[in-house]
């Protein structure tokens, strides 16, 4: 069995683009392999270093990740400040890590672009804290999106240089994983690109169904096909591929239908996706709602995971502080 790390934000409230994109995959995932799951509140303070809430934004994405079906008795689900030897192999790492090397990653120069006021550190060495994320437990796959695949490489930099650096085998070099399936792209209602959180063009699992509806009733739409069969613009299949993942097949055939008559009313169309949307979301809400109102149970949850990831975090470290020469008198 292999073992696979992933991180997941710690900012709160998933969407329909999360749920089908990866979330559904790792939550097949835990059965099939020795899976990490960690809440990356360390990684959060990098872009917002003074959060408002910090606690209640892991809370609620922790008890979002439970609601959907992520298992703490089957996987680890912990959050990355509860395991201390992620920092001190972040340290070790950035001892051999080039600030030539980090200035040069994509994710780096696009942050410093979007936010030039707010080029901290943190930020420079991200992609070093992301390797000892994934290494602390000798990963050998990782599940990553396109905007992450260069900070996965330096991850592989990073363990395959330690291993040269001290002549030895250690660490595993992750590979991407691949769940043998095309990634479900959900699409924003604003007509273009895909579901985000900073977009604005998002639905959310928490969302109640007052405010489904309201966004769904303004998704962009345009005047209507006016030839029999015509090819849909964006905005229009956009509409189509959500429902594609949360309606039937007969309401599904039934539009596409009138949009291919040229007799679709979109009004009717955005009613029915909202109903569908809400009929789908509800129970996940109200798992959601239950499980954040349990602190108990989160608490639970947060120290077996803290307990054990830190029992193979703590293996690694020892082993790594060996392999260094850090010897006790």
């Amino acid at each position: 069995m292999e073992t696979v790390v992933s991180g997941i934000r710690s900012t709160g409230n998933l969407h329909l683009g999360n749920y089908f994109g990866a979330l559904k995959n790792f939550i097949r995932m835990q059965h099939e392999n020795n899976s990490f799951f960690f809440i990356a509140d360390y990684h959060s303070l990098t872009t917002h270093p003074t959060p408002g809430d910090l606690h209640g934004g892991v809370k609620q994405v922790l008890a979002e990740y439970l609601a959907c079906g992520l298992d703490p008795e089957v996987a680890t689900l912990y959050l990355q400040s509860d395991v201390p030897e992620v920092a001190e192999l972040y340290l070790l790492l950035n001892m051999n890590a080039y600030v030539g090397e980090l200035e040069r990653t994509t994710s780096f120069k696009d942050k410093v672009r979007k936010n030039p006021e707010n080029v901290n550190a943190g930020l420079l060495t991200y992609p070093v804290l992301m390797a000892a994320d994934i290494i602390i437990h000798n990963a050998s796959k990782v599940p990553v999106g396109k905007d992450q695949e260069q900070n996965l490489e330096m991850a592989r930099k990073f363990a395959r240089r330690f291993n040269n650096m001290y002549k030895v085998e250690y660490f595993t070099e992750p590979q991407p994983y691949n769940f043998g399936e095309a990634l479900i792209k959900i699409p924003g209602l604003d007509g273009t690109g895909k579901m985000g959180k900073s977009e604005g063009n998002g639905i959310f699992l928490v969302d109640d169904p007052k405010d489904i509806r309201k966004k769904v009733m303004r998704a962009v739409t345009d005047s209507g096909p006016t030839k029999m069969n015509s090819e849909m613009p964006e905005p229009i299949q956009n509409l189509f591929t959500l429902m594609d993942v949360v309606s039937e097949k007969n309401t599904i055939d039934f539009f596409k239908e009138k949009y291919g008559n040229c007799e679709i009313r979109y009004g009717d169309l955005k009613k029915q996706l909202a109903e569908d949307i809400i009929n789908f979301t509800s129970p996940i809400r109200e798992r959601i709602i239950d499980i954040s109102a349990n602190d108990e149970y989160l608490r639970k949850v947060a120290n077996l995971g803290a307990e054990k990831a830190r029992e193979s975090a703590s293996k690694t470290i020892k082993e790594a502080r060996k392999i260094i020469g850090f010897k006790p008198f």
